[in-house]
């Protein structure tokens, strides 16, 4: 049988470890004892001769090992010893299994186990190992393999935990004592079978008097009563787990509970003022807001919610108050339009209250508030007021001119009552068909009024205050136009009616109907009749069907186009209205040709009938010869009109007279562009200035016709002589342009902005000059400026080298 060994490590062990040492090695001995005697009953059997299975010579079962061994050698666990080993050295050990070669070694000639590693039963609790012996000659086995295990025993060696914490927890505030805040598990790693090692005990360390927690459960609960989240609202809880069942020497854990008290409606709302004062305009619209109040609550959430209302006072009809979104304020609205000149203040009595009322604590209410709200009506200037919010009228279409129709009111609604001034707005009243009294308000008509051009005239009335012009008020005037018989009854269109050549006395030839643009409340009734100059006529006769229509029927037969093919027909048309209008139209009744069935044919005297050899292609070249003829002739007048226009070069070539009207003297020396004065003064050397004007060589040399050379620039001719003899130039030239009416318009209008009878320079037309050319001294037109050069110069030039014709 085989043999097994312990080996205890000492020094350092507790006691209960020694002990342990102890029984492992008293049940190495059972198992040794055993062991030998299955050895004795299986040599009985062998030496009764029977035939029986082979027994291995060696047998174990389980090895005990502690953890956390911390020495220098290897632990020795035990010695497996086999009876074949006969100690010469022939058996060799063979170790295979869970950690073999890794975790235990064994020595294969002695069979000694150890253990080469650090054990830890929370790591791996047991290890499964197969052992056999050889033979080391023959290499072969000499008993079949067996399995055994190496337990691992537990040691104290780990601390409880916790390991959801850190824990978080709520409960409402002002809970009662022992309601339960949390329940919390810690878990030690050991082995709970063996020993204390996981026995855990829980305690509090931190959160006194507030919590406790259950020694063996692990469940904290409230300790005091009255907790208020309004005083504290978090509170930090320590919990303790220890093993060895709360014994000197077990290992201990921590954890923190985080415990926050929830809010219950237990704290009254109460209002910060007694007395709210507010003001609002009195112009404020419906539904403005006049201000804001809130009743304080400690609470928060659903607890602090408020309803607040208007219990008393009397503005409880004018105001009215609304929770705003949030639930917590009160907004204060208008309820109805305010007037100061009314009522100038309003109280309020409000009440603000928790919409959610928690009943287990009726002893901390009542649950509202009450507070006082006053509120001041601003005075406001406001524009004036019509007595009417709108006015309506009927007003006769046959009204007189400043028939005065309807008077508006308004008055300044302020105390001041300051005095109001009446008008139209234009763009309500484009016609300008009424006028309103400024002070009185009198509207009144200025245009005679037509109901079938507007039947309708829609006004607006303006009223402002004097002291406040930007104070206006507006009223809408609806004027109705009333109907009047004015408009006499006329033929629907112009009728144009036929008669056949066939036709017989009686015959119907046309209806004829009227209208009217009067609009009678009974509708219209219209009378026909023949005027009275066809009243007796032998050819036609009128029927009033008394549906405002009538008929025209013939008088005779016998009809034909060479007699007569034109007859007209006056008829007399009057309404049934007063005042009665009346009217007479012509009807035009034509004598036709037509078939039998009564269509009409011609209605002409001859009828024209293209000869039969005239053929279609034959018209259609008469036509286009007599358009080329019409094109001819209008080019020809247009050549010829455009040959009578003058060709016209650059204007700095055009030398000819101008006629210059001095009504407005000006210009100066910044008018250069006029006209060349120097064709006046000689005519005869109109040609020698600048280019050769060709269309103008017929009107210069038409000078000498009414300008005789002995007076024109001549040495002895006067002032007054010149004068006359240009006047009648000019004369004569404006009576030949105005008779020819293709003659350019040389003649132009000069406008000087800075000479005249107004200006320091007084008038410089010589048309008005004296006799004497000792009378035009321009010497000091040099002393007038830049502005006066131009004029300068012209003058002296004149005055030295040419003799005026004037």
């Amino acid at each position: 049988m085989g043999d097994r060994h312990h080996h205890h490590p000492g020094g350092g062990r507790p006691v209960y470890t020694l002990l342990l040492s102890i029984g492992l090695a008293l049940l190495a001995l059972l198992s040794e004892a055993q062991g030998r005697m299955d050895r004795a009953k299986t040599e009985e059997e062998s030496g009764a001769g029977l035939l029986r299975r082979v027994k291995r010579g060696w047998v174990w079962n389980q090895f005990f090992v502690l953890e956390e061994y911390t020495g220098q050698e290897p632990l020795y666990i035990g010695k497996l010893h086999s009876d074949m080993d006969l100690g010469d050295g022939s058996i060799k050990y063979i170790l295979s299994g869970d950690g073999a070669g890794t975790t235990f070694t064994i020595d294969d000639s002695t069979g000694d186990i150890h253990a080469i590693k650090r054990l830890d039963r929370e790591v791996k609790a047991q290890y499964l190992l197969r052992a056999q012996a050889w033979n080391r000659q023959t290499d072969r086995p000499l008993e079949p393999e067996s399995e055994f295990i190496v337990k691992i025993q537990d040691i104290n060696d780990n601390e409880p935990k916790f390991l959801e914490g850190p824990y978080q927890a709520t409960i409402p505030e002002m809970s009662s004592i022992g309601t339960e805040v949390i329940r919390m598990t810690a878990t030690d790693a050991d082995d709970p079978t063996y020993g204390n090692s996981a026995r855990v005990v829980y305690s509090i360390l931190q959160g006194q008097p507030y919590f406790s927690v259950e020694a063996k459960t692990g469940v904290v609960r409230v300790s005091l009563a009255g907790m208020d989240r309004e005083v504290r609202e978090n509170y930090s809880v320590i919990i303790q787990a220890k093993d060895m069942g709360g014994q000197l020497g077990g290992l201990a854990g921590t954890t923190v509970v985080n415990i926050t008290l929830s809010d219950v409606n237990d704290n009254p709302p109460m209002f910060d003022q007694k007395l709210y004062q507010m003001s609002v305009p009195e112009l404020a619209p419906v539904s403005s807001v006049v201000g804001r109040i809130r009743a304080k609550d400690r609470d928060i959430g659903i607890n602090a919610e408020m309803r607040y209302s208007i219990i008393d006072g009397d503005g409880r009809d004018t105001f009215d108050i609304n929770t705003d979104p949030t639930n917590l304020f009160g907004i204060i609205t208008i309820k109805k339009p305010l007037n100061f000149e009314t009522k100038a203040s309003y109280t309020l009595k409000i009440e603000g209250a928790n919409t959610h009322l928690d009943h287990r604590f009726p002893d901390k209410g009542p649950f509202s508030h009450v507070t006082i709200v006053h509120v001041s009506v601003e005075d406001v200037d406001e524009p004036p007021e019509f007595s009417s919010a709108a006015y309506y009228i009927e007003v006769p279409e046959d009204t007189e001119i400043s028939t005065v129709f309807m008077t508006v009111s308004a008055r300044d609604p302020d105390a001041a009552n300051t005095s109001i001034r009446y008008s139209i707005e234009r763009n309500t009243d484009l016609g300008k068909y009424f006028y309103i009294d400024i002070t009185s308000g009198a509207l009144m008509t200025v245009l005679p009024l037509d109901r079938e051009e507007f039947s309708w005239h829609n006004i607006t009335v303006l009223a402002m205050e004097m002291n406040n012009p930007r104070m206006i008020g507006s009223v809408s005037v609806a004027v109705k136009i009333l109907d009047v018989n004015d408009n006499p009854p006329l033929l629907t269109q112009y009728f144009e009616a036929f008669v056949c050549e066939s036709a017989n006395a009686g015959q119907l030839i046309q209806t004829v109907t009227a209208v009217d643009a009067d609009d009678p409340l009974g509708g219209h009734h219209f009378y026909y009749s023949l005027a009275l100059e066809a009243a007796n006529n032998p050819n036609f006769t009128l029927r009033d069907n008394q549906d405002n229509t009538a008929w025209i029927l013939t008088r005779r037969g016998g009809w034909s186009q060479q007699d007569q093919s034109v007859y007209y027909l006056p008829i007399f048309i009057s309404d049934g209205e007063q005042p009665v209008q009346t009217s007479t139209s012509t009807l035009t009744i034509r004598v036709c040709s037509c078939d039998v069935e009564g269509n009409v044919m011609s209605c002409n005297a001859e009828a024209y009938h293209l000869p039969a050899s005239l053929s279609r292609g034959a018209l259609i070249a008469i036509l286009a010869c007599i358009f080329v003829l019409l094109v001819m002739v209008l080019l020809m007048f247009s050549l010829q009109s455009h040959r009578k226009k003058p060709y016209l070069h650059d204007e700095e070539d055009n030398v000819h007279e101008n006629i210059v009207r001095y009504d407005d003297e000006g210009g100066g020396e910044e008018d250069t562009e006029a006209f060349d004065i120097a064709a006046m003064w000689n005519p005869r050397e109109a040609h020698l200035v600048g280019k050769q004007r060709q269309d103008m060589l017929p009107e210069i040399e038409s000078l000498s016709r009414y300008v005789p050379l002995a007076s024109v620039g001549g040495p002895g001719s006067g002032c007054g002589g010149g004068d006359s003899n240009v006047q009648g130039y000019v004369l004569a030239k404006l009576l030949e342009t105005d008779l020819n009416p293709c003659a350019p318009p040389y003649d132009s209008l000069q406008t000087y902005a800075y000479e005249g009878e107004g200006s320091v320079a007084e008038s410089l037309s010589s048309l008005q000059s004296g006799c004497s050319n000792t009378d035009h001294e321009y010497d000091y037109l040099n002393d007038w400026g830049p502005r006066f050069k131009k004029l300068a110069e012209m003058y002296g030039v004149l005055e030295t080298n040419n003799p005026s014709i004037w």
